[in-house]
């Protein structure tokens, strides 16, 4: 695979935005959902979970752009572009295209989106992120060797 140029800073900046968000999810996955379900909770929590979902789909358009002949817009073709180019693995590539689907329902089915489904997304899902973070740390640093 042929990678002209990737802007490294950006991903890793990207990647940092991510953890940081994983962070004050985690602190809130930690409440009860009674708890949760007080004040502003949820809305931080869907604002944390929305962004970092763009953030990964940002680093997932510009891999993608610096590797393929054409850009790829659509988020569940970013996911499996990325898959395919061995980006990450095919395993991770279709809970990468879950997750894209979910981040279209946050930002276009946003008035359907539940308190409650955020809750119980940032109790179970918050390890999504994190391997994403993981698997592309191991491409950049196999991309740094070769480069």
């Amino acid at each position: 695979m042929v990678i002209s140029n990737l802007n490294i800073k950006q991903i890793e900046d990207r990647l940092g935005f991510i953890n940081k968000s994983i962070a004050k999810l985690k602190r809130l996955s930690y409440l009860t959902q009674e708890d949760f379900l007080e004040d502003d909770n949820p809305a931080i929590a869907e604002s944390y979970l929305r962004r970092s979902l763009e953030a990964i789909f940002d680093i997932g358009r510009h891999i993608n752009a610096k590797t393929a002949e054409k850009g790829i817009v659509e988020y569940r073709e970013i996911a499996t572009a990325l898959g395919k180019r061995g980006v990450i693995t095919k395993g991770y590539a279709e809970r990468l295209r879950l997750m894209a689907g979910y981040r279209n329902r946050l930002v276009h089915f946003y008035h359907e989106v539940t308190d409650r489904e955020l809750y119980l997304i940032i109790k179970n899902n918050l390890l999504d992120m994190e391997n994403f973070v993981k698997e592309i740390k191991r491409f950049l640093e196999k991309y740094k060797q070769e480069k």
